[in-house]
């Protein structure tokens, strides 16, 4: 385009130049050259050993692992059917609905956990992981009290959905 603008008349000449003017280009340029502020400082960065030393194996837990993979599976491809069984069925139990209320707290508490357990791990900030666990703790325990309340002094769950779908 420049050697275009070369060629050509003034005219054209100042028509290329006109978006790059000085005055437009100082005011970008001041504005991206401005102090970049972060939210929070990163935390220290900590080699434990040598450069050459392999990563270290952690210790295996009953409740990690295999298992824990294989029972997340589980409540995860339970809830399928549980939610689905009430309405084809066209039975509301309250049996059904405290398996599925279980079934959904349960399966939320591992999905935080996990998201906990990523973002904030326990060798870069041991007491906010500590904290995180256990305010996801008391959420989990809030949650299941009230689903509890709901399901025995209300219509419950499936009920009310099925309210829900048909008003």
């Amino acid at each position: 385009m420049a050697s275009i603008a070369r060629q050509s008349s003034p005219l054209l000449r100042s028509a290329f130049r006109a978006p790059f003017a000085t005055k437009n280009v100082a005011q970008v340029v001041a504005f991206h050259a401005s102090a970049r502020k972060q939210i929070l400082p990163p935390l220290p960065q900590t080699i434990q050993g040598t450069m050459n030393d392999p990563a270290p194996i952690p210790k295996s837990h009953p409740t990690e692992g295999s298992y824990h993979w294989t029972f997340e599976r589980l409540v995860s491809a339970s809830l399928v059917p549980l939610c689905i069984a009430p309405f084809a069925a066209g039975s509301m139990s309250p049996v059904m609905d405290a398996v599925i209320c279980s079934a959904i707290v349960v399966h939320s508490h591992i999905g935080f956990h996990a998201s906990i357990t990523d973002y904030f791990p326990t060798r870069r900030v041991p007491k906010t992981h500590t904290f995180m666990i256990w305010l996801l703790r008391a959420f989990t325990l809030s949650t299941a009290v009230g689903l509890y309340e709901f399901e025995t002094n209300d219509v419950g769950v499936t009920e009310a959905l099925r309210r829900v779908w048909n008003a």
